[in-house]
């Protein structure tokens, strides 16, 4: 005799509000590894200038970098403010 489970669902289907987000930032030719850096460092937890100008580096050499993973909520506010802070990002991502 064969029995089904049913595995439980972190949100309902369709919301999009289970799991991880990226937040990616883009390349562009208007911002400076430096202003990158310290916008990095100003909004994204655990982030420091020297650890801003090592992802900013990144975003230069391969066009783009996840900055910041977690919550689609957490994820959706600091997309919001660095786009505000002039840096050009991708559109969400899930993880």
């Amino acid at each position: 005799m064969s029995q089904t489970i049913e595995q439980t669902r972190a949100a309902d289907p369709g919301t999009g509000l289970g799991g991880a987000w990226n937040v990616i930032v883009r390349d562009d030719d208007h911002n400076t590894h430096q202003g990158v850096a310290v916008v990095l460092a100003r909004f994204i937890p655990g982030v420091t200038v020297d650890s801003g100008l090592r992802i900013a580096d990144r975003i230069h050499h391969t066009g783009a970098a996840i900055v910041w993973t977690g919550h689609k909520e957490l994820a959706e506010h600091y997309w919001e403010q660095l786009r505000d802070a002039g840096l050009t990002m991708a559109p969400l991502e899930q993880a």
